[in-house]
């Protein structure tokens, strides 16, 4: 099989067949190339950990290589090994690699090492050789929300651009919307020519500030650009806030049909089945068998669960440095991290692993193989697939939201504050209130109370969000969960 072939597999979302072939691939000629080839097809699989030593043989083959030291600081960088990530990158620069998409590498790892000055002039950089680069533009006008909790100088990252450039008005959309102001959101997207990804972005917008446009955007959308999956999810949105849920059904079935994994999809459909009474409803919101609170298990190391929460409670607290929620998430008022298990160096988040595992595989085995949306893709195993922190403080909260690639999504709670305990559910989990505008009131079906050292694990297709809380701080570790 030739490389082209092995691509084409991955295109189609074959990986197993793709995996198989570029292994094939290494142990014939051109073995250097096979084995980038390889890694590629390993990081497609979600195996980053086995892409490692992979890219390192072709190195070994072309140490000189800048396309081969960018590819590996990149993945150094998503395995959350931030210094060796720009170690990587200064030697691709170094090589001659003067490529964008290596600046952006760079400023990655740097701010994630929480050196922020030089993070923004990385960005800038790479900004400077691609100035419509929209990966960096907005990363960069994240990092200064984020730093500064201040709108006006974040959009003011992409003040160069004309302000009809769609990349622009992207940027600022996102970042209005993280604002609080979904009618300057809205607004910025339509302020010129809608590509695909605008006109998604603008049905979204819309179905709160002007249903009946954000309908119209969308059958334009469907005429203009064929049904693409987020234009048929766009479109089921659009009806869905124009009260016609029994029309909404149909896009988002075929968007199921086109990928059955995606947990937005599921979360529209099950929505549409709640608000039309349909009985398949309850089955996919099964709380007594798809929901479970455990007590995490105390890793080996701690005598105690709490004496190992109030290490972890410490670690957390020196790695969230930002100031603001990050753009395009669900957090308001506080902040989020991300954490790699694998590679950190503070033994308390490292053993977090440990402390999760038991707890997950006795949900695993609870909720059992079955022939729905959920149960179908059981495999009795599983691996994680992102992990982060989130800190909130006074008046924070989770906006409704569902986990789109997950399978099985958590919330773990390291450390809360004292107005949890009460009756009126400040900072509590809740469970089935839609974000998406339906015209009927949607409310709550199911409660969980923090407490210190639960993990809440649930169906990633599942609504969930959390009541603002009126003071102190609200430190929580979250994760998905995919089959193995």
């Amino acid at each position: 099989m030739t490389p082209q072939a092995v691509r084409a597999l991955l295109a189609r979302g074959d990986t197993a067949a793709a995996l198989a072939a570029s292994t094939a691939g290494v142990a014939g000629p051109d073995r250097a190339a096979w084995l980038m080839l390889h890694a590629e097809v390993l990081r497609a699989a979600g195996r980053d950990l086995e892409a490692e030593p992979v890219l390192r043989r072709a190195i070994a083959a072309s140490p000189e290589s800048p396309v081969r030291r960018h590819n590996l600081a990149a993945l150094l960088g998503d395995l959350g090994r931030d210094a060796e990530a720009e170690t990587e990158a200064r030697t691709a620069l170094a090589a001659g690699g003067d490529a964008p998409e290596t600046w952006l590498v760079l400023a990655r790892a740097l701010q994630g090492q929480n050196r922020f000055d030089e993070a923004d002039a990385a960005y800038g950089e790479a900004i400077r050789r691609r100035p419509d680069y929209l990966p960096a533009l907005q990363e960069r006008a994240q990092l200064v929300w984020m730093r500064t909790g201040q709108l006006a100088p974040a959009l003011a990252v992409t003040h160069h651009l004309p302000e009809a450039a769609a990349t622009r008005r992207l940027v600022e959309a996102a970042l209005y919307e993280a604002a609080g102001d979904p009618d300057s959101a809205f607004a910025a997207c339509r302020r010129g020519p809608l590509d695909a990804a605008l006109t998604v972005r603008s049905v979204g917008l819309g179905t709160r500030v002007d249903p009946t446009a954000a309908l119209r955007l969308a059958e334009e959308a469907l005429r203009a650009f064929g049904p693409q999956r987020p234009v048929l999810l766009a479109l089921a949105e659009a009806r869905l806030a124009t009260g016609d849920a029994a029309g909404a059904e149909a896009p988002v079935a075929e968007a199921l049909d086109q990928d059955p994994a995606d947990q937005y999809a599921l979360a529209l459909l099950t929505t549409i089945w709640r608000l039309r009474g349909d009985p398949r409803y309850a089955a996919l919101h099964d709380h007594e068998g798809l929901v479970s609170t455990r007590t995490l298990d105390t890793p080996p190391g701690w005598a105690t669960l709490d004496a190992y929460l109030d290490d972890l409670a410490a670690a957390l607290g020196r790695i969230h440095a930002f100031d603001a929620h990050p753009l395009n998430q669900s957090v308001r008022g506080g902040s989020q991290a991300s954490v790699r298990l694998e590679s950190h160096p503070d033994p308390a988040v490292r053993a977090f692993f440990a402390a999760i595992d038991g707890p997950i595989r006795r949900h695993v085995a609870m909720t059992g193989p079955g022939d729905d949306p959920f149960r179908r893709r059981h495999t009795g195993d599983y691996r994680l697939a992102g992990l982060w922190s989130v800190r909130l403080t006074a008046g924070g909260s989770h906006v409704d939201h569902v986990h789109p690639r997950g399978w099985i999504s958590s919330a773990c709670y390291i450390d809360l504050p004292e107005a949890v305990a009460g009756d009126d559910r400040q900072g509590w989990l809740r469970f089935g209130r839609s974000p998406v505008v339906t015209g009927q009131d949607l409310p709550p079906e199911r409660w969980v109370q923090p407490q210190r050292g639960l993990l809440a694990l649930f169906p990633s297709y599942m609504w969930h969000g959390v009541q603002p809380f009126s003071e102190g701080v609200r430190l929580t570790i979250a994760f998905d969960v995919v089959p193995a």
